[in-house]
């Protein structure tokens, strides 16, 4: 990218409907509400021939305390503070208010390149507004229309010079969903999987509100980059951030999703709520690894197990972290128990990891990593042919398949069809009645002997019957066929 352009304004004057439409892509939530947006969203700008990182941030209010106001215009600030260029955005219709007022000022003091764009500028109603812009003293604005995409090509010639002027700073990275169901073969043993700057190892964190997501993020991170506090529900968009994780053979690069806390459906009434939840349904299949997020005093609620096994139905690789473990009395006891309750409620995700953290103090958060990293290895595992069929044979002989109705199904052979996750083919008599129960015991028997704990396994039954050399004939065949013997008794 060239450069990170920042978006700044007071709430609801149409800061991510420009981000949107930037972007080419609906990343951030829009709704009439003011306030909407409250985390920093970045995502790669297209304008023209301009390749950029624009950063979408929560509305400038006059709050400099801790409340929540407070905090968000903090995180805004910091974004004016990372960004090479700040486009401020002041609603056209309504004109100029205290509230612009303070934000150029804030733009004048910590900004250093600013363009102004008066915004829903469309039709005769703005006239009033756009001239009143030339009071806030930031040069002349750009009449702007974000959801008509009016505007834009003036946007892009104050923005050409200031690309040339900062020069090119990274190559384009595409962000795309990771590659799943991915067919192998036996010469695929020596491909890495290892993430890559590219494509760097994808991670959502997932749970009900006020589990603790951002704060965990934030610990990562190792910097306050998500908004964080004690009020429930904070988080509304799918935030990712990118990080490096120290590994054995080197960094490993890391994009983290925050999502928007997950209540029971029957509970989500806001339509905004909704939209933030189906933003972190949407991270969850953008992930490879998703990390489910518990409150360590009320762990394995039904909205919990939901979220997990969505994960799991995804075919996601799945890591239970339990946090606030600092304020848990009896740990040890606590623990058993979790382990047990994980077993007995997550069967489908048997033997997943589960690792106790301290998002506020930063306990186990090395552990967590060393999960995360060893689940995703466990999700790209490549079981060789050979192995499969002698462990096959010594499974069937332990343990022979049911004979319904007195016909034996006979399990000829097994390879694994595709990783990503671990997906295995068994050829055999029968498919369709091979019970659910024997498909559970060979899964459970993989996860044992192959060290899968944790990542979801697909497992298919397909029929391989001996060819016949007469299939296909028509009835008039043995009639031929005799015919031709004859034939050949005559010329002997």
């Amino acid at each position: 990218m060239t450069f990170t352009l920042a978006i700044v304004g007071r709430p609801n004057v149409g800061k991510s409907t420009l981000f949107n439409r930037l972007v080419g892509k609906r990343l951030a939530l829009v709704d009439d509400q003011p306030g909407v947006t409250r985390d920093l969203r970045e995502g790669v700008a297209r304008l023209g021939d301009l390749r950029f990182t624009v950063i979408d941030t929560a509305g400038l209010e006059e709050a400099t305390d801790d409340s929540l106001p407070g905090r968000m215009r903090k995180l805004t600030e910091r974004a004016v503070d990372m960004a090479d260029v700040c486009l401020m955005l002041m609603d056209a219709r309504v004109g100029v208010t205290p509230v612009d007022e303070a934000v150029a000022e804030i733009l004048r003091r910590r900004g250093g390149r600013v363009i102004l764009a008066a915004n829903k500028a469309e039709g005769r109603a703005a006239d009033g507004g756009l001239i009143e812009a030339y009071s806030l003293g930031l040069g002349e604005p750009i009449r702007l229309s974000a959801e008509h995409g009016e505007g834009l090509n003036d946007l892009l010639s104050q923005l050409m010079p200031l690309s040339d002027a900062l020069g090119e700073r990274a190559a384009e990275i595409a962000e795309e969903a990771p590659e799943t169901d991915r067919d192998v073969t036996d010469d695929d043993d020596a491909v890495s999987h290892a993430p890559t700057r590219a494509r760097p190892l994808q991670v959502a964190v997932v749970g009900r509100p006020n589990a603790g997501k951002s704060t965990l993020v934030n610990a990562l991170l190792g910097e306050d980059r998500l908004l964080v506090g004690p009020e429930a529900g904070i988080t509304r968009d799918a935030i990712s951030v990118t990080m490096d994780w120290p590994g054995p053979d080197g960094a490993v690069p890391v994009r983290m999703f925050d999502t928007a806390g997950m209540r029971k459906k029957a509970k989500v009434q806001e339509k905004l709520e909704r939209l933030s939840v189906a933003d972190g349904l949407r991270a969850v299949k953008f992930a490879e690894v998703v990390v489910v997020l518990l409150d360590a005093a009320i762990p394995f609620e039904s909205q919990d197990l939901r979220i997990a096994d969505l994960a799991e139905r995804e075919g996601r690789a799945v890591v239970i972290a339990v946090n606030k473990w600092d304020a848990e009395p009896d740990r040890a006891a606590k623990l058993a128990l979790l382990r047990e309750e994980c077993e007995r409620l997550l069967p489908q995700l048997r033997g997943v990891p589960l690792v106790t953290v301290s998002a506020l103090t930063g306990r186990g958060l090395d552990r967590l990593q060393s999960a995360i990293v060893g689940a995703h290895e466990v999700w790209n595992r490549r079981v060789p042919t050979a192995r499969l069929n002698q462990w096959l044979s010594g499974m069937v002989e332990a343990h022979p398949p049911p004979a319904p109705g007195g016909r034996r199904i006979k399990l000829r052979y097994m390879t694994q069809a595709k990783t990503r996750p671990p997906g295995f083919v068994v050829m055999c008599s029968h498919p369709e009645k091979v019970a659910e129960s024997y498909s559970r015991y060979l899964i459970n028997g993989l996860r044992a002997t192959f060290d899968m704990p944790g990542t979801p396994i697909r497992l298919w039954m397909r029929s391989q019957s001996a060819a016949n050399p007469y299939k296909g004939r028509t009835k008039s065949t043995p009639s031929r066929l005799r015919k031709h013997l004859g034939k050949g008794r005559a010329d002997e």
